[in-house]
């Protein structure tokens, strides 16, 4: 009888903590909505290319992904800009990598990475970048640049490669 007691104050004193204390709640994140690309008639590239000499290699700039995203941000829209400015000065064709975090299983991050490659992909398309130019690849978690969960933001990401 004793213990019953003691077992039900126990319950009764555990319900009440949870009950002040609660649950904790979900943070909302809002993001800004990512703009549409432009149509080729808005893209302001300038009239003269920008042709590479020989010997001199190509920096297009790698573009990064939210976590379990594969929309192009606002930021990396402008990076795509210039890569395609860059691209249409120089005939080359180039491998776009798709890379992920290590979050998530291997099946998981490979299908995210097939997103995000795919997105550059049509994005560079609307840029006006010819298809036949543009090879990717998913490597899912394969290539991290660190297994340090603080540098994840650096694993979510799409580099563009001179084939």
């Amino acid at each position: 009888m004793k213990n019953a007691l003691k077992v039900s104050g126990i319950t009764l004193s555990v319900i009440l903590l949870m009950s002040i204390i609660g649950c904790p709640k979900k943070v909302v994140k809002h993001e800004e909505p990512i703009p549409p690309p432009p149509t080729p008639s808005e893209i302001q590239i300038p009239e003269e290319s920008m042709p590479v000499k020989p010997g001199v290699t190509l920096e297009l700039q790698t573009i990064y992904f939210d976590f379990d995203k594969s929309d192009i941000r606002t930021g990396d829209a402008e990076i795509l800009k210039a890569n395609a400015h860059i691209l249409k000065g120089n005939p080359v064709s180039i491998m776009i990598e798709g890379n992920c975090d290590p979050v998530g299983t291997s099946e998981y991050n490979m299908a995210l990475g097939w997103r995000r490659v795919t997105s550059a992909q049509n994005y560079l398309m609307k840029l006006g970048i010819d298809k036949t130019r543009l090879s990717i690849i998913s490597y899912g978690e394969e290539k991290l640049i660190s297994d340090k969960e603080a540098d994840y933001g650096l694993d979510r990401r799409c580099d563009f490669v001179v084939k």
